[in-house]
């Protein structure tokens, strides 16, 4: 005798398919392939012991288990949707911006994304990579609801987290080794430029600026090349590079602080105040 649990997808596939009226017009709504919705349908026949849809030659008709199963089916998936509604709010749709800097998409913004869209379906999101110096007076502009950024200022945004700041070199060059030290840096008004210049003045490490650029690709590319060292925030300083301290004459940095900063009109918007909510929990936690 059948035992299977009745699983929600096999349920959303089955509630899908009959109020479409068939497997291809029934696929998209529950972004599946028709192959992929078939197996599914297959598994709910299988833990309910026999069919629940007669298929015709031009269509689909509910058997007599399909039309008792479609009550239970609709109800189940409505108290799953209000335990969802219940723990996360109601469900989000629409669209929000978020802006980005290259070397904080990797390691930070992918388990917010993943996090994002588990409970978000319904929302577009439009991802715009750029320096936080790009980044900030768009936010300011309304031309992004959200941004994670390195603050140009203190009490700029909500702070999430304070990111390392390090020298690094190509070691088969030993770049560091020259006289004055050739340096590349990020834009002006960038806070890892700052930092990195105000140090060697500090500690009077004569140096000249030899490659400038708002890329982090290009940065990386100086050092492998041997053309310069460079600040990069430690989470996008890659296998190759060697991270530089006090034995290469290079002086410590203090950390950037990490923040998320929202346009004023997004505060009106659910699907930006949800992005928000899943920023702060995940990288305020992972800090």
């Amino acid at each position: 005798m059948p035992h299977a649990d009745l699983q929600i997808d096999w349920l959303r596939a089955f509630v899908a398919v009959v109020d479409a009226g068939s497997l291809t017009a029934a696929a998209p709504l529950v972004h599946r392939s028709q192959s992929a919705l078939s197996m599914q349908l297959k598994k709910l026949e299988d833990a309910v012991g026999g069919e629940v849809l007669a298929r015709g030659p031009r269509h689909l008709a509910l058997t007599p288990t399909g039309t008792e199963l479609l009550r239970h089916a609709r109800a189940l998936l409505a108290a799953h949707q209000d335990a969802l509604t219940a723990l996360h709010g109601p469900e989000v749709s629409g669209r929000v911006s978020l802006g980005v800097p290259d070397d904080y998409a990797g390691p930070y913004l992918t388990p917010v994304l993943r996090s994002f869209a588990s409970r978000h379906a319904g929302v577009e999101i439009t991802l715009v990579c750029e320096q936080s110096t790009a980044l900030i007076p768009k936010v300011g502009r309304g031309e992004l609801d959200l941004a994670v950024v390195s603050r140009d200022r203190p009490q700029r945004g909500e702070l999430l987290f304070r990111e390392p700041l390090a020298w690094v070199g190509a070691p088969p060059h030993d770049t560091w080794r020259r006289d004055p030290l050739p340096v590349a840096v990020y834009e002006a008004g960038s806070r890892a430029r700052q930092a990195a210049l105000a140090a060697l003045a500090a500690h009077r490490r004569r140096h000249r600026i030899v490659y400038n650029s708002s890329s982090l690709a290009g940065h990386i590319a100086a050092v492998e090349s041997g053309l310069a060292v460079a600040v990069l925030t430690r989470c996008s300083v890659p296998p190759g590079l060697q991270i530089l301290d006090a034995r290469q004459r290079l002086p410590p940095l203090a950390p950037v602080e990490v923040a998320v900063i929202r346009s004023k009109a997004s505060l009106r918007s659910a699907p930006a105040e949800a992005m928000h909510a899943q920023i702060v929990r995940t990288l305020k936690r992972s800090a």
